[in-house]
C-alpha cells in the first residue's frame, strides 16, 4: 500500500506540474502577484471552518470530559495538528488521528474514550462528505443546466457509498476492535503492550456509547456540515483576490465536487494533481479560466503549508517539553502516563 501511495503521489505531482506548465507559469504568477499580501487573510480565515468542526468534536467528547479539561482551544490545537499531519506528512490520512488520540489523553481522558470520539468524528466526516458533494452537484447542475457532465462523479460516489454504510453498521453492531485485539494476541503469542493499547473491548463499548446519543451525533454532524460550507468561502475569497470573482454558489459547488474527487481518488497523497485537475475541470464549467483554477490550487496549498507547519512545530515543541518534564520521573510514572 505504501508503494502504491508513493507511485500515485509521483504521478499526481507529474500531473500538477504538467498543468502548471501547460497553462503558463507566467500567467499564474502574475495572478498571485496581483493579489499580493491580502492572500495572507486566508490563514486567519481558515480558523473559522476548523473551529466549527472542533465544536462538533467537543459535542462528541463532552460526556467523557465532565470537567471540561479538553477545552475548545485545546481541541482546536489538536485539530490543527491532525489536519497538518494528514495533509503535509506521508501518514496515509490516519497518522493525524493517532496523534490526536495521544494528545487528548494528555488531558486525562481515557484512551478508549478519546479514540471513540475521533473514530465517530471521522465517520461523521464521511457522511458529511456525501451530503456536501450532493449539494455541490445540485448547484453545478443548476448553474450549468447539464447533468451529463457529472455522471462519472455521481457513479463513482454511488459505487463508494456502501463503504461508509458498512462501517456505520459494523461499528454499531460488531465487535471490531475486540476481534482486532484477539487477532493481535494470536499473532504476538499473548498479551503485549500493543494489545493493551488497542483495548478492544473498551473501545467497542465507547463507540456503542457514542451511538446511544443520537442527538449529539446529529448536532456534531450539523456543526461539521456548517464547517464545510463556511470553508467554501476560502475559494470565493481567494478567487476574488486573484482577480477572478465568482458567486458564493459557484464557490460552494467547486469546493464540494473538488473535495469529492479527492475523496474518490484518496490513494494520491495530499490530492496532488487531483485537486489541480478537479479545479480546472469544474472551474471551466462555470467559466473560470484554467490559469485561475491552477492559481487557486497553488494558493490553497500555500495556505495549507502556512497554517500547517506552525501547528506541526508546536506539536514537536510540546512533545519535547513533555519528554523533558518526564525525564526526571520514575519509570513507573512515565509508563502510566504514556
Amino acid at each position: 500500500m505504501k508503494r502504491l501511495s508513493y507511485i500515485a503521489g509521483l504521478l499526481g505531482l507529474a500531473v500538477a506540474i504538467a498543468l502548471v506548465a501547460h497553462q503558463g507559469w507566467g500567467e499564474i504568477i502574475h495572478a498571485i502577484d496581483r493579489a499580493g499580501w491580502p492572500l495572507l487573510w486566508l490563514l486567519p480565515f481558515h480558523v473559522l471552518p476548523l473551529l466549527l468542526d472542533v465544536i462538533g468534536w467537543r459535542v462528541l467528547i463532552a460526556p467523557r470530559d465532565p470537567h471540561r479539561k479538553a477545552t475548545i482551544p485545546y481541541l482546536f490545537w489538536i485539530a490543527s495538528i491532525r489536519e497538518a499531519s494528514n495533509r503535509l506528512l506521508p501518514v496515509a490520512n490516519i497518522g493525524g488521528e493517532i496523534i490526536g488520540i495521544r494528545l487528548v489523553k494528555w488531558r486525562g481522558i481515557g484512551g478508549a474514550a478519546a479514540a471513540a470520539s475521533i473514530i465517530m468524528e471521522v465517520l461523521l466526516t464521511l457522511v458529511n462528505q456525501y451530503l456536501f458533494t450532493a449539494l455541490g452537484i445540485i448547484l453545478l447542475i443548476e448553474l450549468t443546466q447539464s447533468i451529463g457532465a457529472f455522471s462519472t462523479v455521481i457513479s463513482a460516489l454511488a459505487a463508494s457509498l456502501p463503504l461508509p454504510i458498512f462501517l456505520i453498521i459494523v461499528l454499531r453492531h460488531g465487535k471490531v476492535f475486540s476481534r482486532l485485539e484477539g487477532f493481535a494476541e494470536k499473532m504476538l503469542g499473548g498479551r503485549s503492550k500493543l494489545t493493551e493499547l488497542i483495548d478492544g473491548a473498551g473501545l467497542d463499548l465507547e463507540i456503542r456509547s457514542q451511538y446511544s446519543r443520537p442527538l449529539r451525533l446529529i448536532v456534531a454532524l450539523g456543526w461539521q456540515f456548517l464547517g464545510y460550507v463556511v470553508g467554501s468561502f476560502e475559494t470565493w475569497l481567494a478567487l476574488r483576490l486573484l482577480g477572478y470573482p465568482i458567486s458564493i454558489w459557484d464557490a460552494i459547488a467547486i469546493e464540494a465536487v473538488t473535495q469529492a474527487l479527492r475523496h474518490i481518488i484518496f490513494v494520491v497523497p495530499a490530492g496532488l494533481g487531483v485537486q489541480e485537475g478537479g479545479l480546472v475541470l469544474f472551474g471551466n464549467m462555470i467559466g473560470l479560466p484554467p490559469e485561475a483554477s491552477v492559481a487557486l490550487s497553488i494558493v490553497k496549498r500555500m495556505r495549507e503549508v502556512g497554517f500547517g507547519v506552525p501547528a506541526l512545530i508546536s506539536w514537536q515543541w510540546a512533545e519535547a517539553r513533555r519528554l523533558y518534564a518526564n525525564a526526571g520521573q520514575p519509570s513507573v510514572s512515565r509508563e502510566s502516563e504514556s
